[in-house]
Protein backbone atom coordinates (compact mmCIF):
# COMPACT_ATOMS: atom_id res chain seq x y z
CA UNK A 1 0.00 0.00 0.00
CA UNK A 2 1.30 3.31 -0.81
CA UNK A 3 0.45 4.50 2.91
CA UNK A 4 2.39 1.92 4.29
CA UNK A 5 5.48 2.53 1.93
CA UNK A 6 5.25 6.20 3.14
CA UNK A 7 5.93 5.11 6.60
CA UNK A 8 8.41 3.14 5.93
CA UNK A 9 10.29 5.86 4.02
CA UNK A 10 9.89 8.42 6.61
CA UNK A 11 11.00 6.09 9.21
CA UNK A 12 14.59 5.92 7.08
CA UNK A 13 17.32 8.45 8.93
CA UNK A 14 17.53 10.02 5.48
CA UNK A 15 14.06 11.24 5.26
CA UNK A 16 13.96 12.68 9.23
CA UNK A 17 17.34 14.14 8.67
CA UNK A 18 17.01 16.79 5.72
CA UNK A 19 13.61 17.44 5.90
CA UNK A 20 13.38 18.47 9.28
CA UNK A 21 16.33 20.27 9.13
CA UNK A 22 14.93 22.35 6.64
CA UNK A 23 11.47 22.86 8.17
CA UNK A 24 13.03 23.75 11.48
CA UNK A 25 15.16 26.43 9.84
CA UNK A 26 12.61 27.52 8.17
CA UNK A 27 10.63 27.97 11.28
CA UNK A 28 12.99 29.65 12.72
CA UNK A 29 12.80 31.93 9.91
CA UNK A 30 16.71 31.45 8.97
CA UNK A 31 16.58 31.56 5.06
CA UNK A 32 19.95 31.33 4.81
CA UNK A 33 20.43 28.34 6.64
CA UNK A 34 17.20 26.53 5.69
CA UNK A 35 18.60 27.25 1.96
CA UNK A 36 22.26 26.28 2.55
CA UNK A 37 20.55 22.81 3.79
CA UNK A 38 18.81 22.40 0.32
CA UNK A 39 21.99 23.49 -1.87
CA UNK A 40 24.31 21.38 0.34
CA UNK A 41 22.07 18.03 -0.16
CA UNK A 42 21.69 18.49 -3.66
CA UNK A 43 25.40 19.16 -4.49
CA UNK A 44 25.72 15.38 -3.17
CA UNK A 45 22.52 13.62 -4.26
CA UNK A 46 21.10 15.64 -7.00
CA UNK A 47 17.00 17.20 -7.26
CA UNK A 48 16.21 13.69 -5.31
CA UNK A 49 12.41 13.70 -3.87
CA UNK A 50 13.62 14.31 -0.58
CA UNK A 51 15.57 17.24 -1.89
CA UNK A 52 12.66 18.94 -3.49
CA UNK A 53 10.11 17.86 -0.75
CA UNK A 54 12.75 20.06 1.76
CA UNK A 55 12.74 22.90 -0.81
CA UNK A 56 8.77 23.31 -0.22
CA UNK A 57 9.18 23.42 3.18
CA UNK A 58 11.13 26.96 3.15
CA UNK A 59 8.10 28.21 0.65
CA UNK A 60 5.27 26.73 3.97
CA UNK A 61 7.67 28.93 6.26
CA UNK A 62 7.87 31.84 4.60
CA UNK A 63 3.88 31.41 4.07
CA UNK A 64 3.70 30.69 8.16
CA UNK A 65 5.27 33.43 8.57
CA UNK A 66 3.47 36.17 6.03
CA UNK A 67 6.54 36.60 4.00
CA UNK A 68 4.28 36.32 1.06
CA UNK A 69 7.02 37.31 -1.66
CA UNK A 70 9.16 35.19 -0.31
CA UNK A 71 6.52 32.17 -0.02
CA UNK A 72 5.55 32.53 -3.62
CA UNK A 73 9.17 32.62 -4.81
CA UNK A 74 10.23 29.39 -2.93
CA UNK A 75 6.60 27.89 -4.14
CA UNK A 76 7.93 28.54 -7.95
CA UNK A 77 11.06 27.06 -7.35
CA UNK A 78 9.36 23.73 -5.94
CA UNK A 79 6.95 24.10 -8.84
CA UNK A 80 9.74 24.13 -11.68
CA UNK A 81 11.81 21.20 -9.64
CA UNK A 82 8.97 18.96 -9.06
CA UNK A 83 7.77 19.41 -13.04
CA UNK A 84 11.24 18.30 -14.09
CA UNK A 85 11.81 15.73 -12.10
CA UNK A 86 7.66 14.19 -13.39
CA UNK A 87 9.98 14.14 -16.79
CA UNK A 88 11.11 10.55 -15.60
CA UNK A 89 8.37 9.32 -13.33
CA UNK A 90 5.01 9.70 -12.56
CA UNK A 91 3.63 11.39 -9.70
CA UNK A 92 2.76 8.75 -7.14
CA UNK A 93 5.53 6.34 -8.06
CA UNK A 94 6.93 7.61 -4.40
CA UNK A 95 5.23 9.80 -1.72
CA UNK A 96 7.74 12.31 -1.50
CA UNK A 97 7.03 14.39 -4.90
CA UNK A 98 3.45 14.46 -4.02
CA UNK A 99 4.24 16.28 -0.54
CA UNK A 100 6.11 18.19 -2.56
CA UNK A 101 4.10 19.65 -5.22
CA UNK A 102 1.09 19.19 -3.20
CA UNK A 103 2.47 21.65 -0.87
CA UNK A 104 3.97 24.05 -3.61
CA UNK A 105 0.62 24.86 -4.71
CA UNK A 106 -1.30 25.08 -1.53
CA UNK A 107 1.47 27.77 -0.67
CA UNK A 108 1.07 29.73 -4.26
CA UNK A 109 -2.55 29.67 -3.71
CA UNK A 110 -3.23 30.79 -0.42
CA UNK A 111 -0.20 33.36 -0.48
CA UNK A 112 -1.94 34.83 -3.70
CA UNK A 113 -5.47 34.90 -1.42
CA UNK A 114 -3.85 36.73 1.54
CA UNK A 115 -2.37 39.08 -0.56
CA UNK A 116 -5.67 39.71 -2.15
CA UNK A 117 -5.93 37.94 -5.21
CA UNK A 118 -8.50 35.50 -4.16
CA UNK A 119 -9.60 35.22 -7.76
CA UNK A 120 -6.88 33.99 -9.11
CA UNK A 121 -5.83 32.14 -6.31
CA UNK A 122 -9.45 30.30 -6.78
CA UNK A 123 -8.84 29.67 -10.63
CA UNK A 124 -5.41 28.24 -9.72
CA UNK A 125 -7.01 25.59 -7.32
CA UNK A 126 -9.73 24.56 -10.66
CA UNK A 127 -6.97 24.32 -12.85
CA UNK A 128 -4.68 21.95 -10.66
CA UNK A 129 -7.64 20.18 -9.59
CA UNK A 130 -8.53 19.16 -12.94
CA UNK A 131 -4.59 18.20 -14.00
CA UNK A 132 -4.32 15.94 -10.49
CA UNK A 133 -7.49 14.85 -10.50
CA UNK A 134 -6.70 11.14 -10.42
CA UNK A 135 -3.34 11.40 -8.13
CA UNK A 136 -3.14 11.63 -4.22
CA UNK A 137 -2.78 15.33 -4.28
CA UNK A 138 -6.12 15.88 -5.57
CA UNK A 139 -7.89 15.69 -2.02
CA UNK A 140 -5.34 17.93 -0.54
CA UNK A 141 -5.94 20.80 -3.54
CA UNK A 142 -9.87 20.20 -2.95
CA UNK A 143 -9.03 21.08 0.66
CA UNK A 144 -7.79 24.63 -0.39
CA UNK A 145 -10.47 25.40 -3.02
CA UNK A 146 -12.95 24.78 -0.08
CA UNK A 147 -11.60 26.99 2.27
CA UNK A 148 -11.58 30.02 -0.09
CA UNK A 149 -14.91 29.10 -1.51
CA UNK A 150 -17.44 26.22 0.12
CA UNK A 151 -18.81 28.57 2.91
CA UNK A 152 -21.86 30.19 2.02
CA UNK A 153 -22.65 27.11 -1.30
CA UNK A 154 -24.18 24.60 -1.40
CA UNK A 155 -23.18 21.28 0.50
CA UNK A 156 -21.81 18.71 -2.10
CA UNK A 157 -23.10 15.64 -1.83
CA UNK A 158 -22.45 12.46 0.23
CA UNK A 159 -21.99 8.72 -1.03
CA UNK A 160 -24.13 6.69 0.92
CA UNK A 161 -23.96 3.35 -0.62
CA UNK A 162 -21.66 1.95 2.15
CA UNK A 163 -22.14 2.26 6.13
CA UNK A 164 -19.66 1.21 9.20
CA UNK A 165 -22.83 -0.54 11.41
CA UNK A 166 -26.15 -0.71 11.08
CA UNK A 167 -27.35 1.22 7.65
CA UNK A 168 -27.23 4.85 8.33
CA UNK A 169 -29.71 7.50 6.57
CA UNK A 170 -29.09 9.08 3.41
CA UNK A 171 -28.85 12.47 2.53
CA UNK A 172 -32.64 12.74 1.43
CA UNK A 173 -33.56 12.20 5.52
CA UNK A 174 -30.91 15.53 6.57
CA UNK A 175 -33.02 17.72 4.09
CA UNK A 176 -34.43 20.55 6.24
CA UNK A 177 -31.79 19.50 9.29
CA UNK A 178 -29.15 21.26 10.58
CA UNK A 179 -26.14 18.86 10.26
CA UNK A 180 -22.69 18.59 11.81
CA UNK A 181 -20.09 16.63 9.37
CA UNK A 182 -17.52 14.75 11.72
CA UNK A 183 -15.01 13.76 8.71
CA UNK A 184 -12.52 11.28 11.00
CA UNK A 185 -10.45 8.47 10.66
CA UNK A 186 -9.38 5.14 12.75
CA UNK A 187 -5.88 5.85 13.30
CA UNK A 188 -6.41 9.63 13.72
CA UNK A 189 -5.77 10.71 17.89
CA UNK A 190 -6.74 14.40 16.95
CA UNK A 191 -10.46 12.73 16.20
CA UNK A 192 -10.60 10.62 19.19
CA UNK A 193 -9.81 14.06 20.98
CA UNK A 194 -13.32 15.89 19.42
CA UNK A 195 -15.44 13.44 19.78
CA UNK A 196 -16.23 14.33 23.81
CA UNK A 197 -17.46 17.72 22.42
CA UNK A 198 -19.56 16.38 19.68
CA UNK A 199 -20.93 14.83 22.60
CA UNK A 200 -21.75 17.56 24.45
CA UNK A 201 -23.67 19.48 21.93
CA UNK A 202 -25.36 16.81 21.11
CA UNK A 203 -26.45 16.34 24.12
CA UNK A 204 -27.23 19.68 24.77
CA UNK A 205 -29.45 20.68 21.71
CA UNK A 206 -30.84 17.15 22.59
CA UNK A 207 -34.16 18.58 21.71
CA UNK A 208 -33.68 19.82 18.14
CA UNK A 209 -33.48 18.08 15.37
CA UNK A 210 -29.68 18.55 15.12
CA UNK A 211 -28.02 15.78 13.24
CA UNK A 212 -24.11 14.63 13.37
CA UNK A 213 -23.19 12.54 10.51
CA UNK A 214 -19.46 11.14 10.77
CA UNK A 215 -17.90 10.24 7.73
CA UNK A 216 -15.50 7.70 7.42
CA UNK A 217 -12.93 6.04 4.66
CA UNK A 218 -10.32 2.72 4.47
CA UNK A 219 -6.55 3.35 4.61
CA UNK A 220 -5.59 0.11 3.72
CA UNK A 221 -4.59 -1.09 7.34
CA UNK A 222 -6.02 -1.44 10.84
CA UNK A 223 -3.62 -1.15 14.20
CA UNK A 224 0.05 -0.87 13.71
CA UNK A 225 0.02 -0.33 10.30
CA UNK A 226 -1.23 -4.12 9.58
CA UNK A 227 -2.43 -4.33 6.07
CA UNK A 228 -5.81 -5.48 5.79
CA UNK A 229 -8.62 -6.51 3.61
CA UNK A 230 -11.37 -4.29 3.16
CA UNK A 231 -13.45 -6.40 5.02
CA UNK A 232 -10.99 -6.74 7.82
CA UNK A 233 -10.38 -2.98 8.26
CA UNK A 234 -13.97 -2.41 8.20
CA UNK A 235 -14.27 -4.52 11.47
CA UNK A 236 -11.65 -3.00 12.72
CA UNK A 237 -13.51 0.70 11.98
CA UNK A 238 -16.25 -0.74 13.34
CA UNK A 239 -14.45 -1.89 17.03
CA UNK A 240 -12.91 1.62 16.99
CA UNK A 241 -16.15 3.52 16.45
CA UNK A 242 -17.99 1.37 19.49
CA UNK A 243 -14.36 2.26 21.91
CA UNK A 244 -13.98 6.22 21.21
CA UNK A 245 -17.11 7.04 19.47
CA UNK A 246 -20.00 5.65 21.65
CA UNK A 247 -21.26 8.29 22.77
CA UNK A 248 -21.84 9.87 19.74
CA UNK A 249 -25.01 8.93 17.52
CA UNK A 250 -23.88 9.44 14.16
CA UNK A 251 -24.74 7.82 10.56
CA UNK A 252 -21.05 7.21 9.14
CA UNK A 253 -20.84 7.00 5.52
CA UNK A 254 -17.81 5.25 4.70
CA UNK A 255 -16.73 5.86 1.42
CA UNK A 256 -13.02 7.52 0.02
CA UNK A 257 -14.76 9.64 -2.59
CA UNK A 258 -16.51 11.59 0.07
CA UNK A 259 -12.96 12.41 1.74
CA UNK A 260 -12.12 13.63 -1.75
CA UNK A 261 -14.99 15.61 -2.60
CA UNK A 262 -14.90 17.17 0.77
CA UNK A 263 -11.17 17.86 0.46
CA UNK A 264 -10.78 16.46 3.94
CA UNK A 265 -6.79 15.64 3.90
CA UNK A 266 -6.79 16.51 7.10
CA UNK A 267 -8.29 14.60 10.09
CA UNK A 268 -10.81 15.35 12.00
CA UNK A 269 -12.58 18.09 9.19
CA UNK A 270 -15.73 19.53 10.66
CA UNK A 271 -18.34 21.25 8.25
CA UNK A 272 -22.11 22.04 9.57
CA UNK A 273 -24.73 22.44 6.97
CA UNK A 274 -28.04 24.97 7.88
CA UNK A 275 -32.01 23.79 7.12
CA UNK A 276 -31.29 24.88 3.54
CA UNK A 277 -28.60 22.45 2.48
CA UNK A 278 -26.01 25.48 2.56
CA UNK A 279 -21.73 25.40 4.71
CA UNK A 280 -21.99 27.28 7.21
CA UNK A 281 -18.93 26.10 8.45
CA UNK A 282 -15.74 24.43 7.01
CA UNK A 283 -13.01 23.84 9.35
CA UNK A 284 -10.00 21.39 8.47
CA UNK A 285 -8.71 20.39 11.87
CA UNK A 286 -9.86 20.29 15.50
CA UNK A 287 -11.99 22.66 17.68
CA UNK A 288 -13.05 23.64 21.06
CA UNK A 289 -16.51 23.39 22.51
CA UNK A 290 -16.08 27.05 23.25
CA UNK A 291 -15.45 27.51 19.41
CA UNK A 292 -18.21 25.10 18.35
CA UNK A 293 -20.90 26.10 20.84
CA UNK A 294 -22.40 29.53 19.26
CA UNK A 295 -22.00 28.25 15.73
CA UNK A 296 -23.87 24.90 16.62
CA UNK A 297 -26.67 27.49 18.33
CA UNK A 298 -26.98 29.66 15.35
CA UNK A 299 -27.19 26.80 13.46
CA UNK A 300 -29.63 25.11 14.99
CA UNK A 301 -31.61 28.85 15.06
CA UNK A 302 -30.83 29.76 11.32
Amino acid sequence: MRILAWMVLCAMPVCAGLVQDVRSAASAKNWTLAGKLVADFQRQHGWTPEAILAQSWIARGAQAAGDWDRALTAASRTRELADAALQQRKLDAEPQLPLALGAAIEVEALSLARRGQRTEAVDLLRREIKTWYATSIRTRLQKNLNLLTLEGKPAPALETREFIGASGQTSAAWKGKPVILFFWAHWCGDCKQQAPVLARLQEENKGTDLMIVGPTQRYGYVAGGAEASPSEEVHYIGQVRRQYYGSLHMTVPLSEENFKNWGCSTTPTLAMIDRAGVVRLYHPGRMSYEELAPKVAALVQR
